[in-house]
């Protein structure tokens, strides 16, 4: 398989770099951000696996200095090539599931943007568990347990989390107080259960050691931002997600039941066809997402 070639802005802010001396200016230069920069230099020197300056003063290191022979002319067979644009960037197709879009990638998607502002991103909707998008992606965020061989994916695990039992403070006063931190059969059982495929009550159950199957009847929901919004309504007893559902838990809209949580079968995982991350642009969300993430 051939090496992944290091992406064009990576070069070219070293390059400027190299050539200025100076984040700031090179940062001026390439019309985006000293970070983006840096990020750019961080993530070639990662790709090529050693220090290309001396951080004091962006003295070349040896190796630097024989990159940059290397890069400047490749930069120079690149520039006789056609240009479609001075402003073309690279589009970039992301289907994500909706809550995971609106509580973790867009409060961050900021940092993306500053680093890599020449990639235009477009978002849509995929459906959790199923193999189903709008229209065909770049990369997909997927939720479930982890895509089998079959699929005809490569994939990395973006989140794992924990769930615990909650519910709105005025169902709570209602229907409450739950002393045995609702991990009685009798408990659960008093109380109305809001259901979903996305998080089966059955981890909840076994961890449990309660001999209960999964419910039949309640509100149900195919997302887990409804299902914590119809939580937080009064409409019964959710599963929350620890790191999904921190808005609605911190804000107070939602109460724990139980200081346990246990993990859910169900993650969120970065999916590609083979070969995708050989785009630079796909390589650039994909590496970014997961120091994001860390």
């Amino acid at each position: 398989m051939a090496a992944r070639l290091p992406p064009i802005q990576n070069l070219q802010a070293f390059e400027a770099l190299a050539r200025l001396r100076s984040v700031t200016q090179a940062a001026d230069e390439l019309a985006v951000t000293p970070s983006a920069v840096s990020h750019r230099l961080r993530q070639l020197e990662t790709q090529l696996g050693t220090r290309l300056f001396e951080r004091a003063d962006f003295t070349l290191t040896a190796d630097g200095v024989a990159a940059l022979v290397q890069v400047r002319a490749a930069l120079a067979a690149l520039a006789q090539l056609p240009q479609r644009g001075a402003n073309d960037g690279a589009r970039l197709r992301i289907a994500v599931t909706p809550t995971f879009s609106r509580e973790v990638l867009l409060p961050r998607l900021a940092g993306f943007r500053h680093a890599w502002p020449d990639i235009e991103l477009v978002l849509q909707v995929a459906i959790p568990l199923l193999d189903v998008t709008g229209e065909p992606a770049d990369l997909e965020i997927r939720y479930g347990p982890e895509p089998a061989p079959g699929s005809g994916l490569a994939h990395r695990l973006l989140l794992a989390d924990e769930i615990t039992p909650a519910c709105s403070p005025e169902f709570l006063a209602e229907h409450g107080p739950f002393d045995g931190h609702f991990e009685s059969a009798a408990e659960v059982g008093r109380v109305r259960l809001i259901r979903s495929p996305l998080e089966p009550w059955s981890t909840w159950f076994a961890a449990c050691a309660l001999a209960l199957p999964e419910p039949r009847e309640g509100a149900q929901f195919n997302d887990v931002g409804l299902m914590l919004e119809a939580a937080a309504a009064g409409f019964g007893v959710t599963l929350a997600r620890l790191k999904l559902g921190a808005a609605w838990l911190d804000s107070g809209r939602l109460l724990r039941l139980s200081p346990r949580a246990v993990p859910s079968p169900h993650q969120h995982w970065l999916c590609w066809k083979p070969g995708a991350l050989q785009r630079w642009e796909c390589a650039a969300f994909a590496d970014w997402l997961r120091q994001s993430l860390a």
